[in-house]
């Protein structure tokens, strides 16, 4: 594997795993290595401590045995990158204050400076039945993607599914989400 992109999605891992973006089995992450292959973490890996070994490769025209070792997401991811070339990173994060927020709002308009900038409003978009989106979520969040000018999809109740071409770039959009809504919940209690 290549060891930039193990680097990248460690350093950014660490820093979304810090922030409690991401939850101790929960979350994921991957980076696309040619047209059709992308790394993703497994789904034993605790993405505070991302290794070599806990990201598994695997290739979209050969479904081997990798894929039932790769995260629960990874369809989500697959779709994402087939859909959209200009994708390189992807990642599932669970902000509490975002996530929190998409549960009582249908979008998210920031108040803040770095919010209205970078962001602008967000969209929260509702799965409706949560019973089988699990199912709908690959097919469902790339249409999404496609139809709205974003890079950053804030799902009712489920997170927030970014993607980029710049690894930090997407870290910084999903980070400036989670400070808009907690700020707005913050100035809600004034």
């Amino acid at each position: 594997m290549d060891k930039h992109l193990i680097d990248d999605i460690k350093h950014i891992s660490l820093s979304l795993f810090n922030k409690n973006f991401f939850g101790v089995y929960h979350g994921s992450i991957s980076a696309r290595m040619s047209r059709d292959s992308f790394i993703i973490n497994s789904k034993e890996t605790i993405l505070n401590e991302v290794t070599e070994d806990s990201l598994v490769k695997l290739d979209c025209q050969k479904r081997d045995y990798r894929w039932s070792m790769a995260n629960a997401d990874v369809h989500i991811h697959e779709h994402i990158y087939e859909t959209i070339p200009s994708a390189k990173y992807v990642s599932y994060t669970m902000p509490p204050y975002a996530t929190a927020f998409s549960l009582k709002h249908g979008k998210v308009s920031p108040q803040d400076y770095y919010g209205k900038k970078v962001l602008g409003e967000v969209i929260v978009y509702d799965p409706k039945n949560i019973d089988d989106w699990i199912e709908r979520a690959p097919y469902e969040i790339p249409q999404f993607f496609q139809k709205h000018n974003t890079h950053l999809l804030l799902i009712k109740g489920f997170g927030v599914i970014c993607y980029d071409r710049d690894i930090t770039e997407m870290a910084k959009k999903v980070s400036i989400l989670e400070n808009s809504c907690r700020l707005l919940a913050l100035s809600a209690n004034l």
